[in-house]
This record gives C-alpha cells, sequence and structure tokens, in this order.
C-alpha cells in the first residue's frame, strides 16, 4: 500500500485527539499531552507523505470504495502535501506556545479548558480543506474551520473578541452561502462536484455559465483569502484574539482561501480570461494592505495588514499563469504561512513582557530582552524582503516571472511589489526603532509598568523596581507591582524560537524548496497527473 493512501490519517488523527482531548477536559496537564502528541503524529505522517508523493506524484484515496463522482475522494499531491507539512509543523509550534502560556497562566478551568479539542478541530479542518477533492468536502473543510475558529476567536468572552467573532462569523457565513450556492449551481450545469471531472466537463459548458461559475467561486475563496476589496473584516478581527490564536489564525486561515483560489485557477478554470482582473486585485491588495499597515499604531493590527498586502504577492503568481509565477506563489505561501506565524508569536511575547503592543507605549525592549529583539529583527527582515532570506527570494521569483509576462499590467504588478516591499521594510523598521531601539522614557505614552523595570545607564533594573519586587530580571522579567515579577514562560520563547528557525531553514534549503514548488506548478499547471490519479489512466485533461 503506497504511503500517500494513508493521507485521510492527517484529517482522522486530529479528530480523535480532539474527542480524546475533551475527555480529559479536567485534567489539563493530560490534555496537553495529548493534543502536542496528536499533532506531532500527524506532523510525522504527513512529511511520510509528502516524501512519496514527491517520488510517485498525485494519490487519490477513495473513501468507502466509491469511485468518483459518486464517492468522496482525497487527493494528495506536492502542493496539498507540501502544504499539509507546513501548516501541521506551524500548528504544532502554536501549540506549544499556547501550553507555555496556560501553564504560566495556571489557566486550568473555564473556558480556556476547551482550548485544546477546538484547535485539534482546526487542525483537521485545514487538513480536510488540503485534501478535498470535490468543492463538496471543500466547503466541509471550510465550515469545520469556521466553527473551531469562531470558538478560538471568543475565548474569555470579552465584548472586543465577541464583537469582532461575530463579524468574522458573519462574513465567513455569507463567504459560506455564495460557496454552497456556486457549488448547487456547478452540480446542476455538470453533475458532478469532483474536481477531476470537473476539470474535464466545465470545458464542455458554453462561456457565459463557465464564466457565471468561476466569478462565484473567486469571489467566495476571495473573502476567504482577504484579497481586496474583501479583506476588510480581517484588521478588525484577528487582533483581538488571544496571542496564539492570532498567530496560527494569521498563518494559516487565509492560506487555505489562496490554495482554493489555486486549485480553482489551475484545475478548473485554466484559461486566462480572468488573467487581467487577478492583476488587478493583487496590486490593489498589495498596496492597499500595505498603506493600511503605515497607518497603524498597534503592531498587531499593522501585521493584520501586512499579512492582507502579502495575499497580494501570492494572487499576483497565480494570475500569471506561468510555471515561473505558480511556483514562486507555492514558495511564497510556505514562507509567509512561517514567518507571518512567528510574528504574531513574538508580538504575543511583546504583549505579555511590556504590558501591550502599542508601539506609543513601548521601548528599550532591546536592552529589556535582547533574545526578544532577535526573535522580532529576523523574520521581520524576512517579511520585508531583505536579502538574502527566503522572502526575497520568493519575492524575485515573482518580480521574474512578471517581467518575463512582459505585459503593461505585469510591469505595473513589478512595480507594484517593489513599493510594497519597500514599505514592509519602512513599518517593519518602525516598530524596530520604537519598541526595541529608543529608551522606554523616550516613548510617547510610556507604559508605567515598563518605564518602572527600564534599565539605567549601567543595564541593571531600577532601583525603584528593586525595591518594588522580590525578584527582578531585567533580561526577561515583568514589573507586576509588589509581587514577584514572571519571566517569559520558556515554552513560549522556545516555540518562537524554533518557528524563527525554520524560516532560516527556508532560505539555507531555498534550492531543494523552490524546486519542490517547481515540480508542483508544473503538475498543476499540466493538469493530467491530478485527473489521472482520480479518475484513472486517460483521463486527459482537455
Amino acid at each position: 500500500m503506497n504511503v500517500a493512501s494513508m493521507a485521510p490519517l492527517a484529517v482522522v488523527l486530529p479528530f480523535l485527539g480532539a474527542a480524546l482531548a475533551f475527555v480529559l477536559i479536567r485534567h489539563p496537564r493530560a490534555q496537553r499531552r495529548v493534543s502536542l502528541g496528536t499533532v506531532g503524529i500527524t506532523l510525522a505522517l504527513e512529511v511520510w507523505v509528502l516524501a512519496s508523493v514527491w517520488n510517485s506524484g498525485p494519490i487519490a484515496v477513495h473513501l468507502g470504495g466509491w469511485a468518483p463522482p459518486f464517492g468522496i475522494v482525497m487527493v494528495a499531491d506536492q502542493f496539498s502535501s507540501l502544504l499539509l507539512v507546513i501548516s501541521s509543523a506551524v500548528s504544532l509550534a502554536v501549540l506549544a506556545y499556547a501550553t507555555g502560556q496556560g501553564a504560566a497562566d495556571g489557566e486550568e478551568g473555564g473556558p480556556v479548558s476547551v482550548f485544546h479539542p477546538t484547535y485539534l478541530i482546526l487542525v483537521a479542518g485545514v487538513s480536510n480543506a488540503f485534501l478535498a477533492g470535490d468543492l463538496f468536502n471543500l466547503y466541509v473543510g471550510f465550515e469545520i474551520l469556521l466553527t473551531a475558529s469562531y470558538v478560538l476567536m471568543t475565548l474569555g468572552g470579552t465584548g472586543s473578541r465577541i464583537r469582532a467573532g461575530i463579524t468574522y462569523v458573519v462574513v465567513s457565513v455569507v463567504s459560506s452561502l455564495l460557496f454552497l450556492i456556486a457549488i448547487a449551481m456547478v452540480y446542476g450545469a455538470t453533475g458532478t462536484v469532483t474536481l477531476a471531472d470537473l476539470a474535464v466537463k466545465l470545458g464542455e459548458l458554453d462561456p457565459g455559465t463557465q464564466n457565471l461559475l468561476h466569478v462565484l467561486l473567486l469571489v467566495a475563496f476571495g473573502i476567504k483569502a482577504a484579497v481586496f476589496p474583501l479583506s476588510f473584516w480581517l484588521p478588525d478581527s484577528y487582533p483581538t484574539a488571544p496571542a496564539p490564536v492570532t498567530a496560527v489564525f494569521a498563518g494559516l486561515l487565509t492560506k487555505v482561501g489562496v490554495y482554493a483560489i489555486v486549485r480553482t485557477e489551475t484545475l478548473l478554470f485554466p484559461t486566462d480570461d480572468f488573467n487581467a482582473p487577478l492583476m488587478v486585485v493583487a496590486l490593489l491588495t498589495m498596496l492597499v494592505g500595505i498603506l493600511g499597515a503605515v497607518a497603524q499604531t498597534d503592531i498587531k493590527r499593522m501585521l493584520s495588514f501586512t499579512l492582507v498586502s502579502h495575499i497580494g504577492y501570492m494572487i499576483f503568481g497565480v494570475a500569471l499563469s506561468s510555471v515561473l509565477g505558480l511556483a514562486a506563489t507555492v514558495f511564497y505561501v510556505i514562507h509567509h504561512i512561517t514567518i507571518q506565524t512567528s510574528l504574531f508569536m513574538v508580538t504575543g511575547l511583546i504583549e505579555r513582557r511590556g504590558g501591550n503592543s502599542s508601539i506609543t507605549r513601548l521601548g528599550g525592549l532591546a536592552k529589556l530582552s535582547p533574545i526578544l529583539a532577535v526573535l522580532y529583527f529576523i523574520p521581520a527582515m524576512n517579511l520585508a524582503g531583505i536579502p538574502p532570506f527566503s522572502g526575497f527570494l520568493g519575492k524575485l521569483g515573482l518580480l521574474q516571472a512578471g517581467v518575463a509576462d512582459g505585459s503593461p499590467l505585469a510591469y505595473t504588478l513589478v512595480v507594484g511589489g517593489v513599493v510594497a516591499s519597500l514599505l514592509t521594510l519602512l513599518v517593519m523598521a518602525r516598530v524596530w526603532n520604537r519598541v526595541f531601539w529608543r529608551s522606554t522614557a523616550d516613548a510617547e505614552d510610556p507604559d508605567p509598568v515598563l518605564l518602572a523595570t527600564a534599565p539605567d545607564a549601567s543595564g541593571t533594573p531600577s532601583m525603584r523596581a528593586l525595591r518594588s519586587s522580590k525578584h527582578v530580571d531585567a533580561t526577561e522579567g515583568r514589573f507586576s507591582g509588589d509581587n514577584e515579577i514572571p519571566i517569559l514562560p520558556k515554552m513560549m520563547v522556545y516555540s518562537t524560537m524554533g518557528l524563527v528557525v525554520l524560516g532560516l531553514a527556508m532560505t539555507v534549503f531555498a534550492g531543494p524548496l523552490f524546486e519542490l514548488s517547481q515540480d508542483a506548478a508544473t503538475g498543476m499547471l499540466e493538469r493530467t497527473p491530478y485527473i489521472e490519479a482520480v479518475l484513472g489512466s486517460g483521463a486527459e485533461a482537455p
């Protein structure tokens, strides 16, 4: 039996882990171990599947033995397998981060106890979406994500989180409704919802019907991917959630929407009819997102706007419809999942150490916590595209693909991509300058807690902090009135460090990773390997 045929276990294992974690809801320590072990085993399985698919090509698993278009099929190809691996690696890091935070805060009961089972359901939903071989199963994956993400977003029950959760749910439900309408229309027109079967049958429809179905799917997926002008909901929703939740949302949820767009454009609608509109959308997403980031003073909101901006780079590569452009998109998606998640995790540490995430109230963190400064600086420069980081390599691939296209619109996007990259560098440098480089006293409205623990000119803690606490660690400490100052939890720091190292590894191993991305792009544009894996040999793409 081919290893890749075990790919559905990437969905089954998190569900089983969620059930066990829920049973252990009154035993937090055991619950954490079950959650970490489940995601770790799932990651190992997915690495095995990726290695198999890389050598043998796409593998389809027909659940229940029902052949398409009558049964549910899950497909593991190079693109989906690669996303499975990177999403589980990021999920494991964020889960370790959340575990460290929960253990340090003593959150043993209440609504926090449902975090672990809900988180595992979220992991299962992401895996289901990446493996879905038909539109309805993809819809189910999105709904699993919606249910789990609403619970995670509203943990703690604060007013701001409930309001953000309601906005998020309303927008997601509208997107899901559009997607469901599109599925019904696709089935009515073709008699199937299996992606491989649709790749053959959609070409037989008249152009008007094809375009209507194409637009409906793009709008539904565009909302989930947060492309302009459908991205208005994201900056107000993500920053209100707890730090681990915001990190995993930023890294994964929008990328599921991007994945769906890539599948739609390469497998179902391979013509270039919508390339020009997609390029315009990509340009506006890049520029509007980064201009929004420039205007922010809160780090989490700023990162939310940069997230929107960098979705534009991915849509740019899809719109080019070339091997180089699509390969650069695959590479950039993997890069961005890792880097964006690590930056939100660092922001959670900044908020814990400094008391807030506003750049107007922070300062001097480079002295207070040098390791925190390093953990921010590396992914920040990577996101900005500074050589030789993977962000630079991914953007360079996209710009080369744009120049190779040669159209005026592609050249405009190349210029827009460079401008957006420079503005990203400006935003990242501003955070570094204000939060880490300047002294705490120079902040416009310094946090009293941070000001009290700021070291003096010699680098030692202030006398006020020494008098007011039982213990002061000027490197990792947190002033808390007359109480002992807790240090940053080691597991939170180590998990963030691990993700930052993973981002560096993408730079070191950029050659093999880009080769895999090119193979994935070639297979998606050829379409025949995917179709034959599902429908059998001889079923070629039209």
